[in-house]
């Protein structure tokens, strides 16, 4: 806690500490920790955490040919007209010897 009233407390710096991280700002030039050796602790323990947790899971470029092969892929699948599934990418299978007017739905015969 801060003796100046206005100042922000450590509770209300740690409060604010989540949104100020992930606002990308430097939160080390956050002005209560120019006197807060406590949050100025903390601060530097979850930056250790931090990076730490990034050596666990190392940001790695996917294979050079992963692209081209996606690219293909789709290129193909626009060409044949069949989806991913391997299904057409037609509408719903019509009963043989009907064909498709592009009308829309028939009105029943009187």
């Amino acid at each position: 806690m801060t003796d100046r009233p206005g100042d922000m407390s450590c509770e209300e710096f740690q409060s604010q500490l989540p949104e100020l991280i992930g606002s990308g700002k430097v939160a080390a030039n956050h002005p209560h920790l120019k006197d807060c050796a406590l949050c100025q602790a903390l601060l530097a323990d979850l930056e250790t955490i931090a990076e730490a947790a990034r050596q666990l899971f190392p940001i790695e470029d996917p294979p050079p040919k992963l692209w081209e092969k996606i690219e293909s892929a789709l290129k193909n699948e626009e060409e044949s007209g069949v989806d991913g599934s391997g299904e057409p990418e037609s509408g719903p299978e019509r009963p043989e010897g009907e064909e498709d007017s592009g009308a829309g739905p028939e009105k029943p015969k009187e």
